[in-house]
């Protein structure tokens, strides 16, 4: 497992359906150490911080081993690394063997994964066209946001080692299944029993799911069980 590229980049105004949009999601590669914080990675930034970075979002983490079905999907399009807006395109590392809570070391950062990514209509902007977003989510192929732990310099070439697993074993392609379509997903009560005990999960994700479980006749986790 490792981190093939390195992508930053700053909120830039582009016109979309014949309207000014603001977005950070066009990414680049850049050559060279780069410290990951909290909040993001130096030269990195977000548009809206109400939906995009903070803690739970600090770095975006796309396999590059999706890049191969994109461009059999998107033929033309300019995919080269950071295409999806991701701050790491690493490799190793699918959606259905990461979990949630799970740590990493990378470099010299320690992150931890918090949730999938679930595209807004940016992706449709850095693509040009909307049925991206639809098409991105149903692929399954949604990377995965991370937390840091510790703060510290990555680069393209490190290896990622795991520091963690978590005890729930939620991946990152359940927790998506459920917040597209929690109906479809195989499980679902017991997913759901599971998810909302997951610490890492930011509360917003935690509320939707405990509501879910509610709806669905599961009761609310214990006290004490998260």
């Amino acid at each position: 497992m490792k981190i093939l590229s390195i992508n930053v980049g700053r909120p830039r105004e582009v016109t979309w359906r014949g309207a000014t949009v603001t977005t950070g999601i066009f990414k680049a590669p850049v050559a060279g150490r780069v410290v990951m914080r909290t909040l993001n990675l130096d030269g990195d930034g977000q548009a809206d911080l109400s939906v995009h970075g903070g803690p739970a979002k600090a770095v975006y983490a796309y396999p590059s081993e999706h890049y191969a079905f994109w461009r059999s999907e998107l033929p033309g399009a300019d995919l080269a690394w950071g295409a999806f807006g991701e701050n790491l395109t690493v490799e190793g590392l699918l959606e259905d063997a990461v979990h949630v809570g799970d740590r990493f070391r990378m470099g010299a950062a320690e992150v931890v994964v918090t949730q999938p990514r679930l595209p807004c209509h940016k992706l449709g902007v850095r693509f040009g066209r909307q049925d991206i977003v639809d098409r991105f989510l149903a692929s399954g192929r949604t990377g995965f946001y991370l937390g840091v732990i510790r703060e510290g310099a990555v680069g393209a070439g490190d290896a990622i080692e795991w520091a963690g697993r978590d005890p729930h074993r939620v991946a990152v392609a359940d927790v998506a299944r459920l917040r597209v379509d929690v109906d479809a997903a195989d499980g679902a009560l017991d997913l759901l029993r599971r998810v909302v005990q997951v610490e890492a999960l930011p509360e917003r994700l935690r509320s939707h799911f405990s509501e879910k479980l509610r709806e669905l006749g599961g009761g609310a986790p214990r006290e004490g069980t998260r």
